[in-house]
């Protein structure tokens, strides 16, 4: 029983050991290909101008009180998105031959879904520090303080991570890279625009409405409101915090099921 023990142990450490070392040959890619930084540089950038300036004073009646709504909820919204990418790059190692390359070096079988998963952690930090920066130059401001700020950028880190692993699942079972953005963006979007991400869910139709008021995007941008702006915290926080291990308990199996049989 103890030897089967210290094997497992033996073989825990040896993935996360080479999970770490595929992550940092993730975020030299980054550095050699910054350009593959656009979807959380300047997708948040987009987004947030956009919707300021164009519904701002209609929503809201003035840009200023719109970006205190708005900016928690562009921040779910962008790690949302930015969590696809995970999938996608994978699904391009495997098409390039990358993964064939890695079953002859001695590294664990896990180690490069590991070290895919564990690099996107920079892509989401850049979203949010890009995000922030640019929302306080247009006028947003933090109501509350730097522990609830730091709170609410690790929850949406994590639920960046959580939302990853139905990326890889989809990533693992398509054959291109473009089938898997293409579906992705097919179910992402309306997950974040059927929210309370943009506007208030009162004046949705009904049935909308209900879906709404749960969805993983609304009930984070409230808990992110209550951080950053100040306001109910726990309500949200608990929803989104269920929502969150529903997604890894029911993607996280099927997502090692697809990798271990594509690779």
């Amino acid at each position: 029983m103890s030897a089967a023990v210290g094997n497992s142990t033996l073989a825990l450490d040896r993935g996360v050991r080479h999970g770490f070392s595929l992550a940092w040959r993730g975020i030299l890619k980054i550095r050699k290909n910054p350009e593959q930084l656009a979807d959380v540089t300047l997708a948040p950038i987009v987004f947030l101008v956009m919707f300021t300036y164009l519904f701002g004073g209609a929503l809201a009646g003035n840009t200023d009180a719109y970006l205190q709504m708005l900016v928690p909820g562009i921040m779910v919204m962008n790690i949302l998105q930015a969590s696809m990418t995970a999938g996608v790059q994978m699904n391009t190692d495997v098409s390039k031959g990358v993964f064939d390359r890695f079953r002859s070096m001695p590294i664990a079988r896990s180690a490069p879904l590991v070290g895919a998963v564990l690099a996107d952690i920079v892509r989401y930090v850049v979203c949010i520090v890009v995000l922030l920066v640019v929302a306080t130059v247009m006028g947003y401001r933090v109501q509350t303080g730097p522990a609830e700020l730091l709170v609410a950028a690790g929850l949406t880190i994590a639920f960046g991570l959580c939302f990853c692993w139905a990326s890889v699942f989809v990533g693992m079972l398509l054959k291109t890279p473009q089938a898997v953005q293409g579906l992705m963006f097919v179910l992402i979007m309306p997950l974040t625009f059927g929210s309370n991400v943009f506007v208030g869910t009162s004046t949705m139709p009904g049935w909308l409405k209900a879906w709404a008021d749960v969805s993983p995007v609304s009930l984070l941008s409230d808990a992110l409101r209550g951080l950053l702006n100040g306001g109910a915290i726990a309500g949200p926080l608990t929803g989104s915090l269920i929502w969150m291990a529903g997604v890894v308990a029911v993607f996280f199996p099927l997502a090692m099921w697809a990798y271990r049989r594509r690779v």
